[in-house]
């Protein structure tokens, strides 16, 4: 199974792809899709959907999880974020290909075991899980890789859960 994992940002966004057969992962492909920041808001958008539109002809994904937004703070950015992030879900479901969302706890959660874990201790065991040698950079790319590695340990507690409901 290959899986794409996505990290929506306007500015960066992260993709991790990684190839799972429910006994290992490997790696296949990480990094960003970035825009200009004064490069007016539609064409950001249409880049981000145009490279969205490439990883998913380029891997063929079987499943493609996403990163939900959470913002306290500063809500313009998140305004904005949740524009990419849109234009990276039309993207997907114009290739009706799989779509999983999952909550950066639930990430944090499926990567290190501990749902409040740092961008460290988040980065850290990517680069273990997937045995690499050096931590993926930037920032996005990791963090679309544990997008992606969450989904495949995701997937595993549903398959034990189906299983054991026989």
């Amino acid at each position: 199974m290959i899986i794409l994992g996505l990290d929506p940002g306007l500015a960066t966004m992260g993709f991790g792809v990684v190839e799972w057969d429910k006994r290992q992962m490997k790696p296949v492909d990480f990094g960003v899709v970035t825009t200009p920041p004064k490069t007016p808001l539609p064409q950001r958008l249409r880049d981000i959907h145009e490279g969205v539109v490439f990883l998913l002809e380029t891997h063929c994904p079987d499943a493609v999880a996403v990163e939900e937004l959470f913002f306290s703070k500063n809500v313009t950015t998140g305004m904005t974020v949740g524009q990419a992030r849109g234009v990276m879900l039309l993207a997907v479901a114009q290739a009706d290909v799989p779509l999983f969302e999952y909550k950066p706890m639930q990430v944090k959660l499926a990567v290190t075991g501990y749902g409040a874990a740092d961008k460290k201790q988040v980065q850290d065991m990517i680069r273990m899980l997937l045995g690499l040698r050096v931590t993926p950079k930037p920032d996005d790319a990791a963090d679309a890789l544990a997008i992606a590695v969450c989904h495949a340990q995701s997937s595993v507690m549903k398959n034990i859960e189906l299983h054991n409901k026989e």
